[in-house]
């Protein structure tokens, strides 16, 4: 049996495949080696996924957040190697695991787009080349956290209409200073943020809030994907809840920069499963 994992900081997807078909799903707790330690790790799968013990897994392909050198992804190897009692392990970046399930064996762009965002150029084996994200404080274009940022900024600074103002705060009953407090002295503040990009989504008919995606959608095809020369010779695909949400927003300022829109997916899990039943010799 194959097991591949798809992991962000909050969440970690798990899915089977036996015979050459997918099988069943497992949900566990983000495994991001920048926060957690392999004892962590170990400890995380013997509490949540306790049923994958000894269960006769051949081999393992992880896919996180926070795999972005080889110290950190030893420490994910580690943990595997020890709760799962195999060594056919293989390691990598939640953007390879997007550019696979959103490329399969053909070349293109990317792209990620949820709480952050990130891209790559793809050339249906490896990354090629991929712009830094830089997180949401000095990039993280479109992302959810910057999005919420600019909902969040606007609200207090009441640079959006007094009705926008006032039904945010019905919907998320936070004083100013606790808002303040949360971005600037609690963990996470850009799950904090990011939280705030439902209230755009439910409120998308105003015009204010719909001119704030397509800036940050802008800024994120312009200081990205034009940043790729083959960008225009190849399609643009996207993962993440904010990119399947917005999906409209996206395609619309593709096309405005002469670019081709790709698939669109919320997760990249169903097509990473196709690629790797497609690529069982990998």
């Amino acid at each position: 049996m194959i097991l591949i994992a798809d992991s962000g900081s909050t969440k970690t997807e798990w899915r089977e495949i036996e015979g050459g078909k997918s099988g069943r799903s497992y949900i566990s707790s983000g495994i991001n080696p920048f926060f957690v330690t392999g004892d962590d790790i170990v400890r995380l799968l013997d509490r949540e996924l306790p049923e994958l013990k000894g269960t006769g897994v051949s081999r393992i392909f992880f896919y996180g957040t926070g795999v972005s050198n080889a110290s950190k992804a030893e420490i994910v190897r580690g943990a595997m190697s020890s709760f799962f009692e195999t060594e056919k392990l293989f390691i990598g970046s939640d953007l390879l695991g997007a550019a696979r399930s959103l490329c399969q064996n053909e070349a293109g762009i990317a792209c990620i787009i949820g709480t952050g965002s990130n891209s790559c150029y793809y050339d249906g084996k490896n990354i090629v080349s991929n712009v830094s994200p830089l997180g949401y404080i000095l990039g993280d274009e479109g992302g959810g956290a910057v999005l919420g940022r600019k909902l969040v900024a606007g609200v207090l600074k009441k640079q959006l209409p007094g009705i926008v103002i006032e039904n945010f705060f019905r919907a998320y009953p936070y004083t100013p200073a606790e808002i303040l407090d949360n971005v600037y002295n609690m963990p996470s503040p850009n799950r904090f943020l990011g939280q705030f990009t439902r209230f755009i989504s439910d409120n998308i008919h105003v015009p204010e809030l719909q001119a704030m995606i397509t800036s940050s959608f802008d800024e994120f095809i312009t200081r990205n994907v034009l940043s790729y020369p083959e960008a225009r010779k190849y399609p643009v695909h996207f993962t993440g809840s904010i990119a399947y949400h917005f999906r409209p927003f996206l395609e619309e300022l593709l096309n405005k920069h002469r670019l081709q829109p790709g698939i669109f997916t919320l997760t990249p899990m169903e097509n990473l499963v196709r690629y790797h039943i497609k690529n069982s010799q990998i």
